[in-house]
């Protein structure tokens, strides 16, 4: 805001004083219109022209923070009372404002088209033209020229432009930061599928569900799931499902006593073996009569020694 001495941005205005010394005359004005509580300290004024000066004010009205009060008052040359002309409430330097009003045909963006949404083409669309006439692209014209077929609508030379263009900048061209990560693109990929016509020299739709899947995506574009891309070296193995052994419980086991260990003999050594214990038993056998024989010896030394005994103790004379 200006002072009394202020120069306008056109010319060099002599500032009557008239039109200086009416805030109080402002301020009663706002007040009337609006409510004295809702009219904050004077900010200053800006004359428009010898006769006419705008007077602002702070506004203190909840949700319009940073807005102000301008009066505009009037004063022909050689009054000594001004006029008040008009009362208005503008947005300040730090106001909050809404953003710019855009036609409802321009504010619809992609995604926004949700299920039972209608969603006429502009009049007039360059992206599109009658079916009857040719789209530009050689193998549909040839195709629908052959069956007899078309559509009422078909898509331009600029519309399909425009659609290249779209897709070649997007999230799946070239220059998205996934492509720039890599250096294998989706021309060598086995997830690509090409598109029929011209556009399919630059663009095709990618196959794979873990990477751009069922999306439109730039022969040049490329990702970490390519159908080259070779298994990480390291540990682990795929051929097995991965458990969780933060689920497990440990359990402390006393360990199972060691089984007595089993000699396997072979056949040979079987045989030999059941000789051997053959001949030990025949062993046994004659130790045992042998053990017998002299037992039987032992016994009869022991009846003829009793009978020696036994004639000791006679009488000599006795017959």
């Amino acid at each position: 805001m200006t002072g009394p001495s202020a120069v306008s941005a056109t010319a060099t205005i002599a500032v009557p004083t008239v039109l200086a010394a009416a805030v109080e005359q402002a301020r009663a004005a706002v007040a009337e219109f609006s409510g004295a509580e809702n009219v904050g300290e004077h900010l200053g004024v800006a004359y428009e022209d010898p006769t006419a000066a705008t007077h602002r004010f702070g506004a203190l009205l909840p949700g319009y923070q940073g807005w102000q009060w301008a009066v505009v008052v009037a004063a022909s040359p050689g009054a000594t009372e001004p006029t008040v002309s008009e009362v208005v409430l503008v947005p300040g330097p730090t106001a909050l404002l809404a953003p710019e009003w855009v036609p409802w045909d321009q504010r619809v963006r992609p995604g926004d088209l949700g299920p039972g949404d209608l969603l006429a083409p502009p009049a007039d669309d360059p992206r599109l033209v009658p079916g009857y006439t040719s789209t530009g692209d050689p193998e549909l014209d040839e195709v629908a020229g052959e069956l007899g077929l078309g559509r009422r609508w078909l898509l331009s030379p600029v519309g399909r432009a425009e659609a290249a263009q779209r897709w070649h900048d997007g999230e799946c061209g070239p220059d998205s930061a996934m492509a720039r990560s890599t250096k294998r693109v989706c021309r060598d990929c086995g997830f690509y599928v090409p598109l029929t016509g011209s556009l399919g020299t630059l663009f095709g739709v990618c196959c794979n569900e873990m990477s751009a899947d069922g999306r439109v995506v730039d022969h040049r574009y490329g990702c970490g799931a390519h159908s080259d891309t070779p298994a990480p070296a390291g540990t682990g193995s795929p051929a097995y499902e991965p458990y969780d052994d933060g689920m497990l419980e440990v359990v402390a086991v006393a360990p199972a006593p060691a089984a007595e260990p089993v000699i396997e003999v072979p056949a040979e050594s079987e045989a030999v073996a059941d000789e051997a214990v053959a001949d030990e038993a025949v062993a046994e056998e004659a130790v045992t009569e042998e053990a017998i024989a002299e037992g039987a010896i032992a016994d009869e030394a022991v009846a003829e020694e009793a009978v020696v005994d036994a004639g000791v103790g006679e009488d000599p004379e006795t017959p």
